[in-house]
């Protein structure tokens, strides 16, 4: 009787012992204790959350399964769960209602994931939790109500993230902050921030005073916290740093007429303080200068000065120059009226301004895109370090065109988000002269095609040469300025199926012709006679055409 007692025991151990296993997840250990069931997935890779789980387990630990996202209602049907391990998987979502069903959980860890940002208010479904441990993640911002739903917290690591700056408000809407601060007495709560790149500004202020103020029971697990910028507060703690309140931006200037005589060279100063440090630029005639010779000093932690070098001012210069500074409190700007004074009657001509006003540029196609084109221009300056272009660009019915404006060095310039079927002219000159023949592109983009394999002849490129308007599609280059109007009509008789627009061939040399498309291998010959003879072209003749050629890429 006592043998078959104990083989009836042990029978019933190992029964129980297969039943519990055999509820376990594949490549996973379950195990049981007085604290219940515990569930143990280490480096087994998951798609996501099992969906089989068993509802009686008190505490689950899944890491180095590299899944990514925490759907919605993922442990719903675990209303036991209390502690809930996520660590150092790749998760980077997580949804709202993720931890919907979990009124008992007390402690969720997701260590070492990649998450940029919580939904915070996900915790209104987890009002017992008291430990919540994000440290070696992406965050980057606590938003003011971060700690609204966690009244039961008693740890909080957020360190070895991206944050750079914490209001205060945070923990003025935080309710245990409000029971500490009103005397109820409270169980310790350790908050970890460090190993953070925090941004000392006036921004930062707030939580500045916090962290000095701070006393049990609110405890920091690293109260020495440092500054990673500006440049002149990195490396320096909390408690040795004197933030001040934030300040909008005020810019002055000091002279607000200056008169040049024409070829000198002029600095325009503008001085800006705000807090935290401004954006400041130019702008004249109301577009953003850019390529030129600007420098910024500081003067002190809360002023900068900026200085716009105008060298060899010419006439064409005069105007409004405006300095604005902007930070996140708004933004403050100061003009300065630039005249130039025109030499009386020089016995003798300028060497330089000749040059300058009547330089030859060469402006061509460098690269076309499905909804835009890239333009490249050479001038031969005398003083290329010190001469800038302006870019003309809008519809080509419309007179009043946007000014863009280029500093020196600069010979590039690229168009995007065109409208299909719709004329543009571009057009480029020496600072900010009226544009003159050949100093424009003029190009026409094409019909909407909903193809994606013929998107590439959305944009349709017609080149001014001389008095000649040429249509020319992708992959092709534009006929020079040599031909004759008869080359057009030869491949007009060539090309019959590409639908040439007669009427537009019978306007004479200054007609628009265009047409959809061209095999590449036709454009050798295109425009010559059968058994003509190419002419030796001189090095000049090449030197003179070389704008005449437009190269679609």
């Amino acid at each position: 009787m006592d043998n078959f007692s104990t083989i009836f025991v042990g029978s019933v151990v190992l029964l129980q012992f297969w039943q519990i296993n055999s509820q376990c997840l594949n490549g996973c250990t379950c195990t049981t204790d007085r604290r219940g069931r515990s569930l143990l997935c280490m480096e087994t890779t998951l798609d996501g959350i099992p969906g089989n789980i068993p509802e009686d387990f008190t505490k689950i630990r899944i890491e180095n399964a590299h899944f990514t996202e925490i759907p919605r209602g993922s442990f719903a049907k675990l209303p036991e769960l209390e502690h809930l391990w996520l660590n150092f998987n790749e998760v980077n979502i997580i949804h709202p209602k993720s931890w919907e069903g979990l009124g008992n959980l007390t402690e969720l860890r997701l260590q070492g994931n990649k998450l940029r940002s919580v939904p915070w208010t996900a915790f209104e479904d987890t009002p017992r939790l008291k430990i919540l441990d994000l440290k070696h993640n992406r965050l980057d911002a606590l938003p003011e109500n971060a700690l609204k739903h966690l009244s039961s917290l008693t740890y909080l690591d957020l360190s070895f993230n991206q944050l750079t700056v914490i209001s205060k408000d945070v923990f003025l809407n935080w309710p245990l902050y409000h029971k500490i601060e009103d005397g109820e007495r409270v169980p310790n709560v350790v908050l970890a921030f460090h190993e953070n790149p925090w941004l000392c500004d006036c921004r930062l202020m707030g939580f500045v005073d916090f962290v000095r103020s701070v006393s049990p029971p609110i405890i920091l697990m690293n109260s020495y916290l440092s500054c990673s910028s500006p440049q002149l507060r990195a490396g320096k703690f909390f408690h040795e740093i004197d933030l001040k309140t934030c300040m909008k931006p005020v810019a002055t200037t000091s002279v607000t007429n200056i008169t040049v005589p024409a070829g000198g060279s002029v600095s325009l100063t503008c001085v800006a303080t705000a807090r935290p440090e401004p954006t400041v630029w130019w702008t004249y005639g109301l577009k953003i200068i850019r390529g030129f010779n600007e420098s910024f000093t500081r003067v002190d932690e809360d002023t900068m000065k900026l200085q716009l070098a105008i060298p060899s001012v010419q006439p064409a210069d005069r105007g409004v120059y405006t300095c604005t500074a902007n930070n996140f409190l708004g933004n403050s700007s100061v003009s300065i009226l630039l005249d130039v004074k025109s030499p009386g009657t020089p016995s003798l001509p300028s060497p330089v301004a000749p040059v300058d006003e009547n330089v030859y540029i060469d402006i061509r196609i460098a690269k076309q895109t499905v909804y835009g084109i890239t333009i490249e221009w050479h001038a031969v300056l005398q003083n290329p370090a010190e001469t800038w272009f302006t870019i003309h660009f809008g519809e080509f019915d419309i007179a009043k065109k946007e000014l863009i404006y280029i500093g020196p060095g600069i010979n590039s310039y690229s168009v995007s988000d065109l409208l299909p079927a719709t004329k543009y002219e571009i057009c480029v000159t020496l600072k900010n002269q009226v544009p003159r023949t050949g100093q424009c592109i003029v190009f026409v983009t094409g019909n909407d095609i909903s193809e994606m394999e013929q998107r590439e002849k959305l944009i349709h490129i017609i080149v001014i040469v001389l008095a000649m308007v040429l249509a020319v599609p992708a992959g092709m280059y534009a006929c020079t300025t040599d031909i004759k109007f008869n080359c057009f009509k030869r491949c007009t008789e060539r090309l019959r199926r590409l639908r040439w627009r007669s009427s537009e061939l019978d306007n004479s040399g200054d007609g628009e012709s265009s047409f959809d498309s061209l095999q590449a291998a036709s454009d050798e010959g295109l425009c010559k006679k059968s058994g003509e003879e190419r002419k030796p072209r001189r090095r000049s003749d090449a030197k003179a055409d070389r704008g005449s050629t437009a190269e679609v890429y």
